[in-house]
């Protein structure tokens, strides 16, 4: 089921078991910030990007070596060099993610909206790894016309099968379906991001198959938190303007019991989101990453997840 209502959504989620796979991923992938600059092109949807003046290529890279030793805490973390013609690319994300499609390890590489990140779906490093070194399947949805910038636009429940996608101009109802048919998902919910906003992991992230941060704002979708709190009953966590500014719903559990955001979005959390999460069984942990958010993305937007 792919569909814009949310109660038709919601009354099929509800009958699904979390028994698809694990909630959270087996191992994770990074792409070093070389070459890391402003990229003009992402600046023309992406209102989080800083100035030129603000990007700071050393400290980029110093922080991503810190987030690569932080996350090996949790799962085993490999890293992709960067490239100077690619000053996106330590966003990864968005281009590449992996899922398990009745037993079949898949590599789907994504759609990008503007050109020169759709030059990070060309590296045949990352397609090698996964296809000749791991033995995935391929499912290449970069060559057709529809944005479908993976998830960045498509929040997953990977335990239940289920994935939530904000369409904008990253992502389009074809792009939608498209990513839906590659994840193997049993249902996909769609709606309008808000103007302004680019994708859906910054306004979102379901954590540990259990646990919602939404910023309701962010989303053209009066009934999505009500759906959220149908589906993970007690379980959601609201976040405020500030909260969201710094980055908080850009946020990842790799494990059971933590989440992972960057520590300006830790710093903003209010005492009752971070009890919400204590609650929930999630102690939260953060990496320093100020430098590397001046491209618009945080923490959540830097790992790539391998299932």
């Amino acid at each position: 089921m792919i569909t814009r209502d949310v109660a038709e959504f919601v009354a099929h989620a509800r009958t699904l078991a979390p028994d698809v796979g694990p909630a959270t991923a087996r191992a994770a992938f990074l792409v070093s910030p070389d070459g890391f600059m402003r990229a003009e092109q992402s600046a023309q949807d992406n209102r989080y990007m800083a100035g030129a003046e603000a990007f700071d290529a050393d400290a980029a890279l110093h922080e991503h070596h810190a987030l690569h030793r932080a996350l090996a805490q949790d799962v085993p973390v490999i890293c992709f060099p960067g490239d100077d013609a690619t000053p996106d690319a330590v966003f990864p994300n968005n281009v590449f993610a992996t899922a398990r499609v009745g037993g079949e390890p898949r590599l789907i590489v994504g759609r990008m909206r503007h050109e020169v990140r759709r030059r990070e779906a060309e590296r045949a490093d990352i397609r090698r790894f996964f296809r000749d070194a791991l033995g995935y399947a391929e499912i290449d949805l970069s060559t057709q016309p529809h944005p479908c910038e993976l998830t960045g636009a498509l929040v997953i429940d990977r335990a239940r099968g289920i994935g939530f996608c904000g369409l904008s101009e990253r992502c389009d109802e074809t792009g939608a379906a498209r990513m839906h048919e590659a994840f193997g998902l049993r249902a996909t919910l769609t709606f309008d991001l808000a103007p302004g906003e680019y994708h859906t992991n910054v306004v979102l992230a379901v954590l540990a198959g259990r646990v919602a941060l939404v910023h309701q704002e962010g989303l053209v979708s009066p009934g999505l938190v009500a759906a959220l709190d149908a589906l993970y009953p007690d379980q959601v966590v609201e976040l405020d303007a500030a909260e969201q500014a710094a980055f908080a719903g850009n946020a990842i559990s790799l494990t059971e019991g933590r989440v992972w955001m960057s520590r300006r979005a830790y710093a903003a959390l209010r005492p009752s989101s971070l009890a919400r999460l204590a609650a929930a069984g999630l102690a939260v942990h953060s990496v320093a990453l100020d430098a590397i958010e001046a491209g618009g993305g945080s923490l959540r937007c830097c790992v790539a997840e391998v299932f």
